[in-house]
């Protein structure tokens, strides 16, 4: 658990503007499903780590490579995607990710236009969505959000927090 802790910890705290009163509603991770390539690929590397015992001796080096090779990009991908924050705040929304470097993308909550959420019919069925931001600039390093578990939630979640800042105006009655 602490190897997942470190690798996996983007650092969301150190990008909060605290003495600006700046607080977490919702950190959101990448829905599980990410993760079903990355174990697929490192049962196939163990696999073919089995395979390179039955094998002659000529033909098992290639196999182990290829089990180091397969296993070495499924953690890759399986740490990448941990890496990979959506946070929303009562200030604005922001993304963190990468592994190497890490790649930091802000909208405040003023500049948000319009949120569609998609769901495709796996979505659907295992509960995940992308998110698609709408903003006042042309181009911003924060529009597609993918593979968001809860999306009808988190949607639900940056309405309300844009509401209370009140940058949409006083909810008419009914």
């Amino acid at each position: 658990m602490g190897f997942w802790r470190w690798v996996g910890d983007p650092g969301i705290g150190r990008h909060l503007l605290r003495e600006e009163g700046e607080v977490v509603v919702d950190e959101v991770c990448h829905h599980w499903i990410v993760y079903v390539r990355p174990a697929l690929e490192a049962c196939l590397a163990v696999g073919l780590l089995v395979a390179s015992a039955v094998v002659s001796v000529t033909i098992a080096w290639l196999l182990l490579l290829a089990a180091f090779l397969l296993a070495v990009h499924a953690l890759w991908c399986a740490v990448r995607e941990r890496r990979d924050r959506f946070v929303i705040t009562n200030m604005r929304v922001f993304r963190v990710h990468g592994v190497l470097n890490q790649h930091h993308a802000t909208m405040p909550l003023a500049r948000i236009l319009d949120i569609s959420v998609q769901k495709p019919l796996l979505g659907r069925v295992f509960g995940f969505g992308h998110f698609c931001f709408e903003s006042a600039a042309q181009e911003q390093g924060l529009r597609d959000i993918r593979y968001v578990g809860r999306a009808d939630e988190r949607d639900l979640s940056i309405q309300r927090v844009v509401q209370r800042s009140g940058l949409r105006g006083p909810r008419i009655p009914n």
